[in-house]
């Protein structure tokens, strides 16, 4: 287990001067993607996405869980075609599935591994994710967030989100089936 210390130094936290509701969530990722037949079989398939409509004449593509109206968008509108971005060049680093617990994050990873992603996992103090990344290079973070009374603080009370220690995501695997052994 990671001893919760820094790498780096902390700043100090600075509030905005106009804050944004804490109610607010971030609703939707729109991604430009070169193969939407690829595309929307990799978010069904390993991350179990619905597909909720193909729409503008088959560039767009809306999906999600649990019958919202899209949690992703896939459009080939500006990327039929298309390539990743070479390394070193900006543009989006990850987007971010949230689980409500290690269970349901277990039971994710298993159907990513099923299908032969290579997943990384890292535990963060605050939330342990899986990292890979789906067919147009865009990355994929899952993770659940751990129970406050995990994180650590750095000097000052600033709350740690800098840990980053590898963890063997196959051992949500195990601890799965423990779980499920228990229940029978």
């Amino acid at each position: 287990m990671a001893s919760g210390k820094l790498v780096g130094e902390p700043i100090k936290q600075e509030a905005a001067r106009n804050p944004a509701p804490a109610t607010m969530q971030v609703g939707h990722v729109h991604l430009k993607v070169g193969n939407m037949e690829r595309a929307v079989a990799f978010y069904r398939d390993v991350l179990g996405l619905d597909v909720i409509q193909l729409a503008f004449e088959g560039t767009v593509t809306f999906m999600s869980a649990g019958g919202y109206h899209h949690h992703v968008a896939l459009n080939t509108g500006h990327s039929l075609g298309g390539s990743p971005p070479p390394p070193g060049h900006t543009g989006l680093y990850h987007v971010a599935f949230v689980y409500p617990d290690r269970t349901a994050l277990a039971r994710a990873y298993q159907r990513v591994a099923a299908t032969g992603v290579v997943v990384q996992g890292f535990d963060h103090g605050v939330s342990e994710a899986l990292y890979f990344d789906d067919p147009d290079g865009n990355g994929i973070e899952l993770y659940w967030d751990c129970p406050p009374e995990r994180w650590t603080y750095a000097e000052g009370g600033i709350l740690n989100v800098e840990m980053n220690e590898p963890f063997d995501p196959a051992i949500l695997l195990t601890e799965l089936e423990m779980s499920e052994l228990s229940v029978i």
